[in-house]
């Protein structure tokens, strides 16, 4: 799946699809996400540590 960055402010992002999270496991209000770079591939994933609101 190809996805545009989109800007947020100074910053870029892209939206995730629900469908992805949901295969992920990852709640977006509940939990946090872990972000890693290897050999230039950026990898997310569900975190660990639990999320405050």
């Amino acid at each position: 799946m190809a996805k545009k960055l989109t800007q947020i402010g100074t910053s870029w992002g892209i939206i995730i699809p629900r469908s992805i999270l949901e295969i992920m496991g990852i709640n977006p209000i509940l939990d946090k996400v872990d972000i890693d770079i290897d050999n230039k591939v950026l990898k997310i994933k569900k975190s660990t540590e639990e999320c405050n609101k």
